[in-house]
């Protein structure tokens, strides 16, 4: 008999998408059976809009923030049994015909997690403003660790089964893009980077750059602060 086809699930949190979130659904509906869109508290129509896509739509009944976006993502594939999540975003930056490439890593057995990278080729036409705050975000995270990445903010990720059975996140904000990346790498986790491209427009943001950035910098400084201190002042 022939190897089971593995569940996977891709999931897009979404808040505001009206005009894009439609159109990623049926490009990713192309690769996989079901796609969850989970509408973050949106007062347009993204939540009719992914719908007719083709999507299922969880909604929240208020807008409470991309890290209780990411926990539904994980919830909606938990309660599916999903052997693979695949998480992207719902604006149109990512480009669904790369899930291919991008989930060979996890159905190949030679990671636990990937992350979709915009700087292992090029710098993908990032603007400088964002450029500088994910390097040092990035560096942030890197800093004193040996497994290391390229691109701590990236929000196109997969999550092989035992991340899956395994991680337990906190953080309500954008800081949960690190706080998966610690937890993972403190329990030993592979997690492997894939080169992708991305699309930028001037929607494909609500969030005030300055704001998100110091936010998220002070989780990983928590985080990081935090390891150290657990480890009796030695690093991870």
């Amino acid at each position: 008999m022939g190897r089971k086809q593995p569940n996977i699930v891709v999931a897009i949190p979404c808040f505001n998408e009206e005009p894009f979130v439609g159109d990623v659904v049926r490009k990713v509906r192309k690769y996989v059976d079901e796609v969850v869109v989970i509408d973050d508290g949106s007062h347009d129509g993204t939540a009719k809009a992914a719908g007719l896509a083709g999507a299922v739509v969880e909604s929240h009944n208020a807008n409470r923030g991309y890290g209780e976006a990411i926990k539904s993502c994980f919830w909606a594939a938990r309660v599916r049994d999903a052997d693979v999540l695949l998480i992207l975003d719902g604006d149109g930056q990512h480009d669904p015909d790369q899930l291919p490439q991008f989930l060979a890593p996890i159905l190949d057995g030679e990671a636990d997690m990937v992350i979709g990278s915009r700087f292992l080729n090029g710098s993908n036409g990032i603007p400088a403003y964002r450029k500088l705050g994910i390097h040092a975000i990035t560096w942030l995270f890197n800093v004193g660790a040996k497994t290391k990445v390229s691109d701590s903010q990236s929000g196109f990720r997969a999550f092989g089964k035992t991340v899956l059975d395994t991680m337990s996140l906190n953080e309500k904000g954008m800081g949960i893009s690190v706080e998966i990346l610690e937890k993972a790498r403190k329990k030993g986790l592979v997690f492997q980077e894939v080169p992708i491209s991305c699309s930028y427009h001037p929607q494909s943001s609500t969030l005030n750059p300055v704001r998100h950035g110091l936010g998220v910098a002070m989780t990983v400084l928590k985080m990081r602060l935090g390891t150290r201190c657990n480890a009796g002042g030695m690093r991870d």
